[in-house]
Order: C-alpha cells, then structure tokens, then sequence
C-alpha cells in the first residue's frame, strides 16, 4: 500500500446511466479496498432508467473511515464519462489542484435532440474545465472502445488512462489484475485491449491536453 498523495483522497466517477461508470467504481473501490485502503463509497442517481445522470464518490484512506459524501470543492480526482456531465461535476466539487480525464463526445439528452434544449459546445466546455483545474486529459474512450471491439468497454478505457494520471492511487499492474478477476473469454481479452489503448492515449499527453 502506497502513500497517498492527499488522505483522504476524493474521485469522483460521473457520466450518463447505461455507460457503465457505476461498474467502474466498483472496480475501482474494490482494488483499493483489496490493497489495504479504507475506502467510502457513496452513488447518486439523476433518473432510474438509462440516460440519467449517474455519479460515484470514493473517498480513499490510508488509516480512516470518511463519510461518503465529497465536499463541495475537495475532488483531487474527476473521471467523466460525458463532457457536460463532467462540467457540471467540476463546477461542485473541483479546485485548482484537481485531476480530470473524460471522455469529450457528448450524449445528447432527449430534449436537445429533440429540439427542445441546446447543449454547449465541446470547445466550451473544454475551456470551462480546464480553468476549473490542474490538469485536464480528453480521452476518447467511447471511440477507443468501439476500435477495439465493444462500445461498452468504454469505461475500461477510462481506467486505463486513470492508472497513468500522476497521483492515482492505482497502476497499471494492479487494475490489470482486476480485469482478470472480473472478465473472462473474449469478454476479457476486448477489456485488456480497452485498457492498454486507455494506457496508450494517456500516454501521448501531458498535461492540460484537451
């Protein structure tokens, strides 16, 4: 078990129902929990059906139990799955020493496909975030994902980018573990190939790449 840089340690883990962020929580508070941490996790849903919002707090200790709720303005870490979801996440909870990998193409609500509601430009929200933080890493796991064989392991890329960001309480070696654990077959070898591509693309950045 490693020190952690801040104690605890706040990530938030946000996106849209149905892009599988819950899922990568999971993966994530029950790594740490396995290593030795004290890890809090807490879930809050926008809508119960698939396209609501959907966000994890986990909070990482070395050696206490924290409530699960981040404060306002305390996440060091933010993964997002959907760039307005992000924003909105950083507008909360962010501060001038936090970390944020997401995934920039959006998915658009129904009612500005409909017509009904207009949704920001990308640009936009790149800009907004980058001066809400430290650094900022777009990553484009949806695109990734589809690449490498499913749409769904989008969040797989996400976490292989997460193990690369300066500060993660997680490496590569100890996520990749996990995968084996969780997947098997060709569920398994389309989630290592997720992973090394999510390596990959954080790979090729420095920071406040957008």
């Amino acid at each position: 078990m490693k020190k952690l840089k801040f104690d605890p340690l706040n990530m938030i883990i946000c996106g849209i129902g149905g892009q599988g962020n819950v899922l990568a929580s999971e993966i994530v508070s029950s790594t740490l929990n396995d290593m030795g941490y004290r890890v809090a996790v807490g879930e809050t849903y926008g809508a119960s059906q698939r396209g609501g919002s959907v966000m994890s707090h986990v909070r990482v200790s070395e050696t206490e139990d924290f409530g699960v709720l981040i404060p306002s303005g305390e996440a060091h870490i933010i993964i997002g799955f959907e760039p307005l979801e992000t924003l909105r996440m950083a507008r909360q909870y962010a501060n001038k020493e936090t970390m944020i990998i997401y995934d920039p193409r959006p998915v658009y609500p129904l009612g500005v496909l409909q017509g009904n509601q207009a949704y920001p430009p990308v640009e936009e929200i790149s800009k907004e975030l980058l001066a809400l933080a430290r650094e900022t890493h777009a990553v484009h796991a949806a695109d990734i994902a589809m690449e490498v064989g499913d749409s769904r392991a989008a969040n797989i890329v996400l976490l292989g980018a997460f193990s690369r960001l300066p500060g993660s309480p997680l490496n590569t070696g100890e996520l990749s573990e996990i995968l084996a654990q969780r997947f098997q077959g060709e569920a398994l070898e389309i989630n290592r190939k997720a992973f090394a591509s999510g390596c990959s693309a954080m790979d090729l950045k420095g920071g406040n790449h957008q």
